[in-house]
């Protein structure tokens, strides 16, 4: 009976649209509790663009495009990003203003927390 269950979520993954999957996905991963402030603080201060999983919304990227591995964006990118802003350069969305109430130490959390979303989805 459980195997039918399994079967039957993977079926209905398979047919909401892609970045509806990948959140339904996401979203069932154990966070490991190393990473659970960083959770916490990115659904805070940054799951309203980059949405709860990191997966993007319509007014934000998503961090789970090769685009954003460390090898091309890496930790410095992330810090300057949420600390002073961005330039609009791999997304539609315009320029990212810098996010209020985040701080260096915050983000010594959260982004541990995006790089170990990224290993589970084979983009780190």
């Amino acid at each position: 009976m459980k195997y039918a269950i399994y079967v039957l979520a993977g079926l209905s993954l398979l047919t909401m649209p892609l970045a509806e999957a990948q959140q339904a996905a996401a979203s069932s991963l154990k966070v490991p509790f190393k990473y659970a402030l960083g959770k916490s603080l990115f659904e805070q201060h940054c799951a309203s663009c980059h949405g709860q999983s990191g997966q993007g919304t319509d007014k934000g990227p998503t961090f789970m495009s090769p685009v954003y591995k460390s090898s091309h964006h890496g930790d410095a990118a992330f810090y300057h990003a949420a600390l002073n802003g961005a330039r609009a350069h791999h997304w539609k969305f315009g320029d990212m203003p810098p996010v209020d109430g985040i701080s260096r130490r915050k983000l010594d959390k959260i982004i541990p927390y995006i790089r170990w979303m990224q290993q589970q989805h084979g983009i780190h």
